[in-house]
């Protein structure tokens, strides 16, 4: 492998100047770094990123942190993930996704290494104490989420009471007033989710903003918890006319219990998921796609402008889901008689 000395014998330069023009640390002229360059192509000389990095004090890197050991990866969180990838690499980035669990003692050894220029944090909780060591901390980071009071962060969101209040308002316009709405089991965390309590107190506020009695359902985050709660809606003769699924795990399950179980979809009962990625299931489950690819890019985009530009406005930007796009949403069924 060519050395550094060998380069700069080649180029007729100082070894100095070959590592400015590697490490980027100190401006040449055009026409010396093409001397430089092109001695290292006809040498075959390889640049040390890592050294690279460090010479520049940065390493390039970020980490979209997400808590994959306790929460089940969905079709959505990976259009997140592409997404942020993406936008990464088009600034000249590398994006690890760092697989830390829901405390803060793993953020706090990350940060301390010195491996990433910022982080991304996604799966906020409404009281993170993650957050709280990240503002505490001098590395950059933004989030994918918010906490009760977000201000002074750098975040970007779901909106998750707009979806909602759009969700619930087609189906009213649509004659439904038996809406029940179906959530995730509290997972045992001491704060929330913050997308699940706010979608959850969107909800509520739209139950009575229409003058409708609330119906709130939870399950597991599976098909088979979703085949479960099917069937004993099923069982117990429920009356509700429609189904707004905030539980995308769940959600197929629901939908081919719903049909095995003979009940005609939306004909019988409509069935509206919230932030759903595409799925196989028949009829075409009725779904409000998640923003995620943007977010995702957004989220990027939010920590590298707070590590190269810091002097920044805080980006704080909320983006609905998008409209209704599948078969099973329909008119409420008319009262039998």
């Amino acid at each position: 492998m060519a050395t550094m000395q060998q380069v700069a014998e080649r180029a007729g330069v100082s070894i100095a100047t070959v590592s400015f023009v590697v490490n980027g640390t100190k401006h040449v002229t055009d026409e010396t770094r093409a001397r430089v360059e092109a001695a290292m192509r006809d040498l075959g000389y390889a640049r040390h990123h890592a050294a690279s990095a460090l010479a520049r004090g940065r390493t390039n890197i970020l980490a979209l942190l997400y808590p994959a050991l306790e929460s089940d990866l969905s079709g959505s969180g990976v259009q997140f993930f592409t997404g942020a990838a993406e936008r990464a690499r088009e600034r000249g980035y590398t994006l690890v996704l760092w697989p830390a669990r829901n405390d803060a003692g793993e953020i706090a050894e990350l940060t301390a290494t010195g491996l990433v220029d910022g982080v991304v944090l996604m799966e906020v909780q409404l009281d993170d104490p993650r957050v709280d060591l990240l503002r505490a901390s001098t590395t950059p980071f933004a989030l994918i989420g918010r906490t009760a009071d977000p201000s002074g962060t750098a975040w970007v969101d779901i909106d998750f009471e707009a979806t909602v209040d759009d969700a619930v308002d087609r189906l009213v316009a649509l004659g439904h007033r038996a809406i029940a709405y179906v959530e995730g089991e509290p997972d045992g965390r001491s704060s929330p989710h913050g997308g699940a309590a706010r979608a959850h107190a969107a909800y509520l506020a739209a139950a009575a903003r229409h003058g409708f009695a609330p119906r709130l359902l939870a399950c597991a985050g599976d098909a088979g918890a979703g085949r479960s709660l099917a069937s004993r809606l099923v069982d117990e003769g429920s009356d509700a006319t429609a189904l707004v699924v905030v539980n995308e795990h769940a959600a197929p399950g629901i939908l081919a219990e719903l049909a095995q179980r003979g009940r005609t979809i939306p004909a019988d009962l409509s069935v509206l998921s919230i932030g759903t990625s595409p799925g196989a299931a028949d009829p075409a489950l009725a779904r409000m796609p998640s923003p995620g690819a943007e977010l995702g890019r957004l989220g990027v985009d939010a920590v590298i402008d707070r590590i190269e530009n810091p002097d920044r406005p805080l980006p704080q930007t909320l983006i609905p889901c998008g409209p209704p796009e599948g078969d099973s949403l329909g008119p409420a069924p008319r009262p039998a008689g």
